[in-house]
């Protein structure tokens, strides 16, 4: 099993998401949409039909995992295999105050594919000993950036 974790702010679209009870989520930047870099990332994935992802995203307690997955696009939901968030022996207060790339680690654990890496735009408290499998991507930049798009494709090549 070969595995991406993905987030989706700061990586598929601009990082500045916020949460409104009456609007709901929103980008704080008029000029951007959500998902805009999303193609990018279905072009990158395509010429590795056999890796799967899974959702690290604060969306998955936000929306929900199947409105998180469903706002995929259909190749890309296609490859959605879980969360990190669903992990049967974790609370969810305890999963809440844990970094990201430490629920990514929990689910490595749990999950134990070949291989894997992540792409998030959140570096704060990733293990040392697994940095190496993170792209880190610029929040207002996500995977429009050439630089990030160069590292994804670097960590597929090397699965």
């Amino acid at each position: 099993m070969k595995l991406l974790y993905l987030d989706f702010n700061g990586v598929l679209h601009d990082s500045m998401v916020m949460r409104n009870r009456k609007r709901g989520l929103y980008l704080a930047k008029a000029d951007r949409s959500f998902f805009e870099w999303m193609p990018i990332l279905d072009d990158l994935l395509a010429p590795y039909p056999d890796v799967q992802i899974v959702l690290s995203t604060s969306w998955v307690r936000a929306v929900s995992f199947d409105t998180a997955k469903y706002d995929l696009s259909p190749t890309l939901q296609s490859r959605v295999i879980g969360s990190t968030f669903h992990h049967p022996g974790l609370l969810q207060t305890a999963f809440d105050t844990m970094p990201r790339g430490m629920q990514i680690l929990g689910d490595v654990e749990r999950r134990k594919p070949a291989s894997w890496f992540a792409i998030d735009d959140d570096a704060f408290g990733w293990p040392a000993a697994h940095r190496s499998r993170l792209v880190e991507t610029r929040g207002d930049l996500g995977l429009s950036d050439p630089a990030a798009q160069d590292a994804v494709r670097a960590m597929l090549a090397a699965l």
